[in-house]
Protein backbone atom coordinates (compact mmCIF):
# COMPACT_ATOMS: atom_id res chain seq x y z
CA UNK A 1 0.00 0.00 0.00
CA UNK A 2 1.20 3.53 -1.09
CA UNK A 3 0.99 6.39 1.23
CA UNK A 4 0.72 9.44 0.05
CA UNK A 5 2.30 12.60 1.75
CA UNK A 6 0.73 15.82 1.13
CA UNK A 7 3.12 18.28 -1.22
CA UNK A 8 3.20 22.11 -0.64
CA UNK A 9 1.20 21.82 -4.05
CA UNK A 10 -1.39 19.52 -2.80
CA UNK A 11 -1.75 21.26 0.40
CA UNK A 12 -2.11 24.79 -1.79
CA UNK A 13 -4.75 23.05 -4.19
CA UNK A 14 -6.35 21.59 -1.81
CA UNK A 15 -6.79 24.49 0.81
CA UNK A 16 -7.97 26.29 -2.35
CA UNK A 17 -10.64 24.40 -3.43
CA UNK A 18 -12.25 23.69 0.04
CA UNK A 19 -11.88 28.00 0.64
CA UNK A 20 -13.86 28.41 -2.37
CA UNK A 21 -16.00 25.97 -1.72
CA UNK A 22 -16.96 27.58 1.53
CA UNK A 23 -17.58 31.10 -0.37
CA UNK A 24 -19.68 29.77 -2.84
CA UNK A 25 -22.21 27.83 -0.34
CA UNK A 26 -21.83 31.24 1.64
CA UNK A 27 -23.03 32.97 -1.36
CA UNK A 28 -25.88 30.36 -2.44
CA UNK A 29 -27.00 30.91 1.43
CA UNK A 30 -26.82 34.67 1.18
CA UNK A 31 -30.06 34.56 -1.49
CA UNK A 32 -31.99 33.21 0.16
CA UNK A 33 -31.97 35.34 3.58
CA UNK A 34 -31.34 32.81 5.88
CA UNK A 35 -29.80 34.48 8.64
CA UNK A 36 -29.19 31.46 11.07
CA UNK A 37 -27.60 29.30 8.20
CA UNK A 38 -25.00 32.41 7.36
CA UNK A 39 -23.99 32.39 10.88
CA UNK A 40 -22.61 28.55 10.39
CA UNK A 41 -20.19 30.38 7.76
CA UNK A 42 -18.29 32.84 10.27
CA UNK A 43 -16.18 31.70 13.24
CA UNK A 44 -17.14 33.31 16.66
CA UNK A 45 -14.37 35.70 16.12
CA UNK A 46 -14.28 36.72 12.47
CA UNK A 47 -14.43 40.13 11.08
CA UNK A 48 -15.78 42.29 8.78
CA UNK A 49 -14.21 45.34 7.70
CA UNK A 50 -16.13 47.99 5.34
CA UNK A 51 -13.38 50.78 3.78
CA UNK A 52 -14.49 53.55 3.10
CA UNK A 53 -15.73 56.77 5.25
CA UNK A 54 -19.64 55.71 5.26
CA UNK A 55 -21.34 56.05 8.40
CA UNK A 56 -21.13 52.08 8.13
CA UNK A 57 -17.36 51.63 7.47
CA UNK A 58 -15.76 50.27 10.02
CA UNK A 59 -14.61 46.98 11.57
CA UNK A 60 -17.37 44.40 12.78
CA UNK A 61 -16.66 41.35 14.66
CA UNK A 62 -18.94 38.37 15.25
CA UNK A 63 -21.63 37.30 13.26
CA UNK A 64 -23.71 38.74 15.71
CA UNK A 65 -22.61 42.02 14.73
CA UNK A 66 -22.29 41.27 11.48
CA UNK A 67 -25.91 39.73 10.83
CA UNK A 68 -27.65 41.41 13.38
CA UNK A 69 -26.15 45.05 13.67
CA UNK A 70 -24.11 45.64 9.99
CA UNK A 71 -26.37 43.91 7.58
CA UNK A 72 -29.92 45.44 8.73
CA UNK A 73 -28.36 48.61 8.78
CA UNK A 74 -27.40 48.84 5.03
CA UNK A 75 -30.65 47.14 3.99
CA UNK A 76 -33.33 49.55 6.16
CA UNK A 77 -32.03 51.74 3.35
CA UNK A 78 -33.79 50.29 0.31
CA UNK A 79 -37.32 49.99 -0.26
CA UNK A 80 -38.01 46.71 0.83
CA UNK A 81 -38.30 43.64 -1.43
CA UNK A 82 -36.06 45.86 -4.38
CA UNK A 83 -32.78 45.12 -3.15
CA UNK A 84 -30.97 42.03 -5.91
CA UNK A 85 -27.89 40.53 -5.68
CA UNK A 86 -25.92 39.06 -8.84
CA UNK A 87 -22.78 37.38 -8.50
CA UNK A 88 -19.94 37.27 -11.14
CA UNK A 89 -17.79 34.43 -9.94
CA UNK A 90 -14.96 33.61 -7.18
CA UNK A 91 -11.11 33.60 -7.43
CA UNK A 92 -9.35 31.49 -4.85
CA UNK A 93 -6.05 30.87 -3.79
CA UNK A 94 -4.91 29.00 -0.46
CA UNK A 95 -7.02 30.43 2.49
CA UNK A 96 -7.72 33.85 0.69
CA UNK A 97 -11.11 34.06 -1.53
CA UNK A 98 -11.92 37.15 -3.65
CA UNK A 99 -16.11 37.25 -4.22
CA UNK A 100 -17.67 39.84 -6.93
CA UNK A 101 -21.30 40.34 -6.99
CA UNK A 102 -23.55 43.12 -8.08
CA UNK A 103 -26.04 44.79 -5.66
CA UNK A 104 -29.21 46.71 -6.99
CA UNK A 105 -32.07 47.94 -5.03
CA UNK A 106 -33.87 51.23 -4.66
CA UNK A 107 -32.81 53.09 -1.96
CA UNK A 108 -35.15 55.01 -0.04
CA UNK A 109 -34.10 58.49 -1.46
CA UNK A 110 -35.34 57.44 -4.49
CA UNK A 111 -32.68 56.89 -6.50
CA UNK A 112 -31.74 53.95 -7.98
CA UNK A 113 -28.23 51.92 -6.20
CA UNK A 114 -26.43 49.91 -8.54
CA UNK A 115 -23.05 48.64 -6.91
CA UNK A 116 -20.41 46.51 -8.07
CA UNK A 117 -18.45 44.80 -4.63
CA UNK A 118 -15.79 42.69 -4.15
CA UNK A 119 -14.80 41.29 -1.06
CA UNK A 120 -11.65 39.64 -0.18
CA UNK A 121 -12.69 36.83 2.51
CA UNK A 122 -9.89 34.49 4.64
CA UNK A 123 -11.51 31.26 5.43
CA UNK A 124 -9.73 28.86 8.28
CA UNK A 125 -11.25 25.10 8.92
CA UNK A 126 -14.27 25.50 7.00
CA UNK A 127 -15.32 29.02 8.57
CA UNK A 128 -15.26 32.50 7.01
CA UNK A 129 -13.12 34.37 9.75
CA UNK A 130 -12.30 37.56 8.08
CA UNK A 131 -14.17 39.88 5.23
CA UNK A 132 -12.60 42.97 3.90
CA UNK A 133 -15.24 44.70 1.16
CA UNK A 134 -14.53 47.41 -0.98
CA UNK A 135 -16.84 49.14 -3.28
CA UNK A 136 -17.84 52.71 -4.56
CA UNK A 137 -18.32 54.63 -1.28
CA UNK A 138 -19.31 57.74 -3.52
CA UNK A 139 -21.89 55.88 -5.07
CA UNK A 140 -23.53 54.51 -1.68
CA UNK A 141 -23.14 58.40 -0.22
CA UNK A 142 -24.72 60.01 -2.60
CA UNK A 143 -27.37 57.41 -3.34
CA UNK A 144 -27.82 55.75 0.16
CA UNK A 145 -26.63 58.19 2.90
CA UNK A 146 -28.10 61.49 1.35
Amino acid sequence: MTTLTATPANTLTSTTEASRAVILAYMDTLTTGDFDALREFFAPDVTWTLAGDLPLSRTWIGPGAILDEFVPAMVEHFVPGTMELEFEGVMADGERVFAEWNTRALAKSGLPYDQHCLAVFTVRDGRIVEVREYFDTLHAKSVVFV
